[in-house]
């Protein structure tokens, strides 16, 4: 399971209990574009593995995640001082032995919901997205300039009726809510300083983004690759362009391109279904079958589209519209392949993601998307799957029966 620190309300026995070996993590206080120092990274493991002997154990499996400074995104001169200090941070890592290294080339924010809280039928709570909602932020309390632009002419109507029967309180819980940092930290960005760092984009197209990324893969590339580290983006969150910036890590396309722009092992995907699934064209077990060989690292989590396509809730990890049997089964498929061919990164960490706060954390303090009984659940129902499918595939005929037992997904 993911972990923010010392300061997350989920502890690491929770996390142990719930029958994880491995934990996601990051140094979410190191400045973004600072090296992460070797005993920096060590003092974390510490914390993670200090009740090994005791208990059954824990360790750092993954950074998620190494994020990557706005000026490599901006394609500025700046960049190359921060590319070096990447370049220092995966070396630190790979001298720690953490080989797995999350990231996301999304502009200004990591991920955008417009409700924290939205209750399903059941009465827990779950992370919505509604484009209404955005557009009266973009629109009405944000004011960016040429924002009518990317709505439709219905959408930039209701959202301005909208705005005009909204409370104070509700228009400070919409911005808050837009402008949240980054997860794991309860950071916001101040709305006076939000429109120039948008306007720092101005120039940045999405040709031009996908070219910045691209450069920067060339460029950390080769000392993953060097040290022995996998490398892995995440998909845009949510994968369509807001605010007038652009999104290059949406689609099938979009994986395949910046898997050719440094064609190597090191440079690989974090395969994440509640991302990708909320575009109705991404094939999500297809993406698994014809690129499952870069992928390094996993967060099942289901979407459901609402009435409004570009309107998505997070479902049950089992329900919404992500195809999970297809997904689990065509990762297992490429994890017993690479079992059978006899390579190390058999295993594929994966995670449960996004849990709704349920239960006795409906009334917790909890990280958007991280509380530990939602997860829990998720975690619970996607081992279900994943012991289905390989008992499924070891009874099959003996095309299939030899990959019986070789290897068991190992969640983290």
């Amino acid at each position: 399971m993911r972990w923010f620190g010392p300061q997350d309300p989920v502890p690491l026995h929770s996390i142990r209990q719930a029958g994880c070996t491995g934990v996601v993590t990051a140094l979410h206080q190191v400045p973004v574009g600072e090296v992460w120092p070797v005993a920096e990274i060590r003092r974390r493991q510490q914390l993670i593995e200090a009740d090994n002997a005791q208990y059954s154990p824990l360790h750092w499996a993954v950074v998620e995640s190494l994020p990557v400074h706005e000026d490599i995104k901006k394609g500025r001169p700046e960049r190359a001082r921060y590319i070096a200090s990447y370049q220092a941070s995966l070396r630190n890592l790979a001298a720690c032995g953490i080989r797995t290294v999350c990231y996301n080339f999304m502009p200004v924010l990591d991920w955008s919901r417009t409700n924290l809280r939205y209750q399903m039928p059941d009465g827990s709570r779950a992370l919505r997205f509604v484009w209404q909602d955005f557009a009266v932020f973009d629109l009405c309390i944000l004011g960016r300039p040429g924002a009518e632009q990317d709505y439709e002419a219905a959408v930039v109507e209701a959202a301005r009726s909208q705005f005009a029967t909204m409370s104070e309180a509700e228009k400070a819980e919409l911005t808050s809510n837009v402008l949240l940092g980054l997860p794991g930290s309860e950071e916001t960005f101040q709305l006076a300083d939000f429109q120039r760092v948008l306007d720092e984009y101005a120039a940045v197209d999405a040709k031009a983004l996908r070219e910045n990324l691209h450069y920067f893969l060339r460029e950390v590339g080769p000392v993953a690759e060097e040290v022995g580290v996998n490398l892995c983006i995440h998909p845009d969150d949510p994968p369509f362009p807001l605010l007038g910036l652009p999104r290059v890590v949406s689609t099938e396309a979009d994986l395949l391109g910046l898997l050719q722009a440094y064609d190597s092992p090191a440079n690989g995907l974090t395969f994440c279904t509640g991302s990708l699934g909320v575009r109705p064209d991404n094939d999500l077990a297809g993406i698994v079958e014809r690129l499952g060989h870069r992928i390094h690292f996993v967060h099942l989590r289901a979407t459901k589209r609402e009435e409004n396509p570009r309107n998505f809730h997070e479902a049950d990890h089992l329900a919404g519209d992500v195809d999970m049997y297809a997904v689990v089964r065509a990762l297992v498929q490429e994890e017993l392949r690479r079992a059978a061919n006899g390579q190390e990164d058999a295993q594929l960490p994966m995670r449960p993601d996004h849990g709704h706060q349920m239960l006795d954390d409906l009334e917790k303090r909890t990280y958007p998307g991280y509380s530990a009984i939602g997860r829990l659940r998720g975690l619970a129902e996607l081992r279900g799957l994943e012991l289905g499918v390989r008992r499924a595939l070891a009874e099959a005929p003996p095309a299939t029966a030899d990959y019986r037992d070789r290897t068991t997904a190992r969640f983290v």
